[in-house]
């Protein structure tokens, strides 16, 4: 065995250092043999993916690219932490979140959940969305340790009823002020961009004013940047949302500071707490709240209280992400945002059960939800790292450039007099609607996948079941979700097999042997299913002479589609497009590149086509409606 010599030497020390122009001519080299003949910059630009708010990642990122100095863990601009230690002294938070009006169901979950891993709690407490009435408070939270447990509320209209109604039983379960951990979740702004009721910021100012006076451990305000996600907001417009969000109730709470009805700067900042969006990218997830303390550390130092400027910060797992079909993928897609959060630096993370766009979790949903986070703190040890994306060239420039963005966004609501005026203008939802237009379009054209919807649907599975979930607020911002254009689709197809006992069915014709035709066939035959439609590929193969008679068997809703290689479309296309229309088949559709045996097909499918357009037409023309 050869021992090196502990000299400090690298034990690259004899290799000469490469260059980014040797790198770009052999990425240039590589992408000659594919039939791209770019140079210099065009060859990163090849490889470059365009994110929203004009970002670009790009395929190499170096030391001298990386964004300026970020700090220490614990200290501003807190891009590496909100304390020394980050999460390695007991990891994040693990939040779970309630719902239901009835207090014994929910007291039940609560208790199970203590039990088996949660550490705080987040209750809705809106009696006129199916919430738990406030008065319902104690039972719902009866034998909680209300001294161990925090607890965050979200109570719309009745936040300052039911944040008084905790404070209450803070103090008839005799917890010392300075154990109470809570939100209570004053948000009068997040309120009116769900359901458009404008309310007066004087009762969370009060709230603030109590809370600071006399419960050092309890945070009044929070500011949800979820209302804003929820509209299809990218990334940066729900951090210059929130931070404009932060800026108004900084506001309210320091007017008349340093007189007595006024808070100071430092004591403000301390009662609030942010709520993002964590979503299954998961650079971009870790980005987010890096940029996030970093914009509120500036906010903070422009208010004079730059110590004071550690942004708490609550993430929940996305609910835009969340699909109704194959539900079971959204315990991959909570993990990877779970560990995105959690390696983000979030305080306290909620993981949504998988089942949360179905109605109301059961157990074992709850179970799942709940164990994600163990798994990632005590088997993967995530928290044992202080920023553990910290010096990563691609995070930090990530970081940096969607910190300008969302401050870019932040100085346009300002300009426009605040949130409050932005959101009454209507320039928020134009704002938002603009950004989820275009985001629709590559949902449609398949360039964002949703494995187990768009990508990969089993039309055989069987549906799961669950309790309707209470209504949510209405009369605001709408809410998206990633899958309701397939959805609608999907809903048709199972209107069509509920009254005729079959799906929409297309014949896949596939010419000539499995190598030729089968990359083709299961494009085709996952694009038609992403909209209910089934595909029938019985026989394997078919030529001229018996296409006609597969098609008749097939059962097809006069719907065809052509599936082989380049040449033997060349040689078979046009004499099996004929013998399929002869048959029956109305519409032959052939799978690749647009202008391929033209005249004699109908249409093409290919990748990035629009496939909401072309699966809409196709149920149309079948006669599949709702």
């Amino acid at each position: 065995m050869t021992v090196l010599p502990d000299d400090g030497l690298s034990l690259a020390a004899e290799f000469p250092d490469a260059t980014h122009e040797q790198w770009q001519r052999l990425v240039e080299g590589v992408l000659r043999k594919s039939g791209k003949d770019v140079s210099g910059e065009a060859a990163e630009d090849a490889l470059s993916t365009k994110l929203e708010d004009g970002l670009i990642t790009r395929p190499l990122y170096t030391a001298p690219e990386t964004a300026d100095e970020t700090g220490f863990p614990g200290f501003a601009p807190f891009i590496r932490g909100g304390s020394p230690a980050g999460g390695a002294a007991a990891g994040w938070d693990v939040r779970q979140r309630y719902v239901g009006n009835d207090p014994v169901r929910v007291n039940e979950a609560v208790l199970t959940d203590l039990e088996n891993g949660v550490t705080s709690l987040w209750l809705s407490l809106d009696g006129g969305l199916g919430g738990l009435p406030v008065d319902a408070l104690p039972r719902a939270l009866d034998g909680v340790y209300l001294d161990l447990a925090p607890v965050s509320l979200d109570a719309g209209a009745e936040y300052a009823d039911a944040g008084r109604a905790l404070l209450r039983l803070y103090a008839e379960r005799q917890v010392a002020p300075g154990a109470a951990r809570a939100n209570l979740g004053a948000d009068p702004l997040g309120h009116e961009a769900r359901t458009g009721e404008v309310l007066d910021l004087a009762g969370a100012v009060g709230l603030a004013r109590e809370a600071a006076a006399h419960w050092p451990g309890v945070r009044s305000l929070l500011v949800d940047a979820l209302p804003y996600h929820e509209a299809g907001g990218s990334a940066a417009e729900e951090l210059g949302l929130s931070l404009a969000t932060g800026v108004a109730y900084l506001r309210a709470l320091t007017e008349g500071a340093p007189a007595a009805e006024g808070l100071g700067a430092d004591a403000a900042l301390g009662q609030l707490e942010f709520r993002y969006a964590a979503t299954a990218d998961q650079f971009l997830t870790i980005a987010k709240f890096r940029a996030a303390r970093r914009l509120w550390a500036r906010i903070a130092e422009a208010c004079g209280a730059p110590d004071a400027g550690a942004q708490r910060q609550h993430a929940v797992t996305s609910p835009v992400m969340m699909t109704r079909r194959d539900p079971w993928v959204n315990m991959l897609r909570t993990t990877v945002a779970c560990m995105a959060a959690g390696v983000g630096g979030a305080d306290s993370v909620t993981v949504l059960p998988f089942d949360h766009e179905l109605g109301l979790p059961d157990a074992f949903a709850r179970r799942i939800a709940r164990n994600t986070s163990t798994i990632l703190l005590e088997e993967s040890h995530l928290a044992r790292v202080i920023d553990p994306a910290g010096g990563s060239y691609y995070v930090e420039q990530l970081t940096d450039e969607l910190a300008h963005a969302a401050w870019e966004f932040f100085q346009t609501i300002e300009k426009a007099g605040g949130l409050a005026a932005a959101l009454r203008s209507g320039l928020v939802a134009d704002r938002l609607a603009a950004t989820w237009a275009e985001r629709s379009k590559r949902l449609a054209k398949r360039r964002e996948p949703i494995t187990g919807v768009s990508e990969f649907p089993l039309l055989s599975e069987k549906p799961v079941e669950r309790e309707p979930a209470p209504a949510g607020p209405t009369g605001g911002l709408p809410r998206v979700r990633r899958d309701e254009a397939y959805e609608a689709l999907r809903a048709r197809s199972d209107a069509h097999l509920a009254a005729t006992g079959n799906r929409p069915r297309i014949f896949l014709a596939a010419l000539g042997p499995a190598a030729a035709h089968t990359a083709r066939a299961t494009f085709a035959a996952n694009l038609f299913q992403a909209g209910g439609v089934e595909p029938v590929h019985d026989p394997v193969s078919v030529d001229p002479a018996t296409a006609a008679e597969a098609y008749a068997a097939s059962g097809a809703d006069g719907m065809a589609v052509l599936c082989s290689s380049d040449p033997l479309y060349e040689e078979q296309a046009e004499a099996v497009a004929a013998a399929l229309r002869a048959a029956g088949a109305t519409t032959v559709f052939l799978a690749g590149k647009p202008g391929t045996s033209a005249g004699a097909v109908d249409e093409y499918v290919f990748a990035g086509c629009d496939a909401v357009a072309v699966l809409s037409s196709v149920l149309d023309r079948m006669g599949v409606s709702l």
